[in-house]
């Protein structure tokens, strides 16, 4: 099932009540045209009031329907809107790290093309519904006058192919300006990560026509997208009158050879004028077309493949790591290596080594192509999602906390995990402590990797610290070492100095994506191509 069908499916408990609502207003509209033109007869012919009573009931008729369609189309748009923004936060997040979008892009379709998505359901009912008045006219023109209906369908055939043209172009511009605009997004946000980065550098001039390098063509899409509607509205204006003069032209015509009262003339010249206003109907496939647009780049998100978990437990154990024959494409090759339960492994190398590939491995972040990574014995993909995410904490280089407060991005640890990271301190300093909101907690990279750390302080075997401690001074990370230590838990660290490295009781050395060396600091100490790895 397409993306845009699950979708419409979704608001399928709404559509009834559209539908009902459109096809009450629609026949009160076909039958409107008949009831005034009695109306007109009785004039004429001195009858009753009866059909004045008639034409005012429909009216109220109509207006009720359009009451409802207005409150139950909002109302199914906004709820499948934030049913859709939700599935596609939750997909993206079991997606794991990888799933591949720019960060704006990703932004711009959770909430620009989730909306427009959302659309899907009203727009194919009202598109349907949409149908019927030409149809009902033609119907009740054949009723009337078996010429009338013939004028009435040659001029809406010429409506049919302009607005078939209609939406074929708009689905493919909607898709292309959207497309771009997304680009746009993402490197907007990409600049707002680095702002200050961009003021002290002094290039805010050039970040901007980064940023805007596409905006002609954003421009160009937009001018194409109006091309297709101003010239489908044109061909419209001209084809839509042309449908009244044939109506009317044959029914003075019958009308003058008595087949026609001119009560019936009227209420052909209404159903000629449903018949022109299909036309109308270029901003009813207009906005299926966009629903379609959005709902294609919101299915791309949805048909990434989530992070698959298994339903495993861990043995009793102390947190002994396992890699065997483990390659990541080709930034990880044949990578084998274990760490005691307990111990600390510290991995090292160059740039572009593999590094925090690895330490992702390790925290089940990223994926092996081949090989396995095990925890005291267990395949981590056998592990269940909470099992794993007990048993394993991440801290990074630059963390990005979440939460409204700073104990709130701390999490279940609280103030025991902030002392034990040696960040309490600098946290009690805040003008409201633990409950200080993080847009009023100015932090220093150092302060923001203990409140990093803290957040993984819980992992009850292993802990993972991807150059976590690097903005650290050395003082305090020789504590926080001594209390990890203390801890008992198995920790595998990725660093770049040379005091962390010798403090560990194992070093696995990478370089170009392979193990060249895995033991003791002191012993690797005595190549002089490891010497030169910390400079």
């Amino acid at each position: 099932m397409t993306a845009f069908a699950q979708i419409a499916r979704k608001a399928s408990g709404w559509l009834p009540v559209i539908a009902v609502g459109a096809l009450a207003g629609t026949l009160g509209a076909l039958a409107l045209p008949v009831v005034l033109g009695r109306a007109v007869d009785s004039i004429v012919g001195g009858g009753s009031q009866v059909w004045f009573w008639l034409a005012a009931g429909l009216v109220v008729v109509g207006i009720a329907a359009d009451l409802v369609d207005a409150y139950a189309g909002t109302a199914c748009v906004a709820g499948t809107t934030a049913w859709l923004r939700d599935r596609l936060v939750r997909h993206v997040l079991a997606a794991g790290p990888r799933h591949g979008f720019e960060t704006g892009d990703l932004v711009s379709r959770v909430s620009g093309n989730a909306a427009e998505a959302a659309n899907a359901g009203p727009a194919v009912v009202t598109v349907w519904m949409a149908v019927l008045p030409p149809v009902g006219s033609l119907v009740l023109l054949v009723y009337l006058d078996v010429w009338l209906a013939v004028a009435f369908l040659a001029g809406v055939a010429l409506v049919a192919v302009v607005l078939r043209l209609f939406t074929r172009r708009t689905a493919a511009v909607v898709t292309a300006y959207l497309s771009v605009q997304g680009r746009i997004a993402s490197r907007l946000s990409e600049s707002l990560s680095g702002v200050r980065t961009i003021a002290a550098a002094g290039t805010a001039d050039r970040e901007e026509a980064r940023v805007l390098a596409s905006l002609p063509e954003l421009h160009e899409e937009g001018m194409r997208s109006w091309r297709v509607l101003s010239g489908s509205a044109a061909q419209v204006a001209v084809v839509g009158p042309l449908v009244l003069v044939a109506v009317l032209g044959t029914g003075g015509w019958a009308l003058s050879a008595g087949r026609l009262t001119p009560g019936e003339l009227f209420a052909a010249g209404q159903y000629a004028m449903l018949g022109a206003g299909l036309g109308g109907l270029t901003s009813v496939f207009g906005r299926l077309a966009r629903s379609r647009a959005g709902a294609d780049r919101v299915g791309a998100v949805l048909s990434l493949d989530a992070v698959a978990y298994g339903d495993g437990s861990l043995p009793v154990g102390a947190g002994w790591l396992d890699f065997r024959d483990v390659s990541v494409g080709s930034l990880l090759t044949g990578v084998s290596f274990d760490v005691p339960g307990g111990a600390m492994a510290a991995v090292v190398g160059r740039s572009g080594a593999g590094k925090s590939v690895l330490a992702g491995v390790a925290a089940r972040l990223w994926e092996p192509s081949a090989g396995s990574v095990s925890l005291d014995g267990v395949p981590l993909s056998s592990l269940s999602h909470d099992e794993l995410r007990g048993a394993v904490g991440y801290a990074f280089e630059r963390p990005c906390l979440v939460g409204a407060t700073v104990g709130a991005a701390i999490g279940a640890g609280g103030e025991e995990a902030a002392r034990a990271t040696f960040a309490h301190e600098f946290v009690s300093r805040l003008p409201e402590g633990y409950d200080t909101a993080l847009t009023r907690a100015p932090m220093s990279g150092g302060e923001l990797q203990r409140l990093g750390l803290a957040r993984s302080w819980l992992a009850k075997r292993l802990l993972v610290l991807d150059d976590a401690t690097s903005s650290v001074d050395m003082v305090t990370e020789m504590r926080i070492s001594a209390a990890l230590g203390a801890a008992g838990r198995t920790r595998l660290v990725v660093t770049h100095r040379l005091s962390t490295a010798a403090r560990a009781d194992v070093v696995v050395w990478l370089e170009e994506g392979r193990v060249r060396a895995v033991g003791p600091h002191e012993e690797l100490w005595r190549q002089e191509a490891y010497r030169e790895v910390f400079g």
